[in-house]
């Protein structure tokens, strides 16, 4: 005689609330909290390779990688909500304030500009002076 199996339906409970592991829409619920961690870290990962871009490849002198920091630094400073993965709603989903960001990227890059420029003229001035002492014959020579 085959056994019949009856089902109990028990309560069960987590952090004080009760609830039916059975209840759809809890299970609902907590498949979506599980898309939208999904979704937050895409658009972390999103944002990080896009500040990767911009900060690598700023001052790149191959066509590549010009184009790469153009593509990094149009996104940033576009102020277009409506798309799902812009800037300004990525930043609005991980509750960043998208100004902060530009001015700290922006700033970044003037400074780094600013230093590449001080180390282009001390390597300038190194290979001037090089140059001077290369022909010291010349210059030592007294003249009557």
């Amino acid at each position: 005689m085959p056994r019949k199996v009856t089902y109990e339906q028990t309560l069960g409970t987590d952090r004080g609330i009760s609830f039916d592991p059975l209840d759809s829409e809890i299970i609902e619920r907590l498949f979506k909290k599980n898309i939208r961690e999904g979704e937050e870290k895409l658009m972390l990962a999103v944002l990080s390779d896009a500040i990767e871009h911009f900060q690598k490849y700023a001052f790149s002198k191959d066509e590549k990688g010009r184009k790469l920091f153009q593509e990094a630094e149009k996104w940033f400073l576009e102020k277009d909500r409506g798309a799902l993965f812009s800037f300004e709603q990525i930043c609005e989903t991980l509750q960043f304030h998208p100004d902060y960001i530009r001015k700290g990227l922006l700033s970044w890059k003037d400074a780094r500009g600013k230093a590449r420029l001080v180390q282009r003229q001390r390597t300038d001035r190194k290979a001037l002076a090089r140059g001077h002492v290369k022909h010291p014959s010349v210059r030592l020579s007294k003249t009557a």
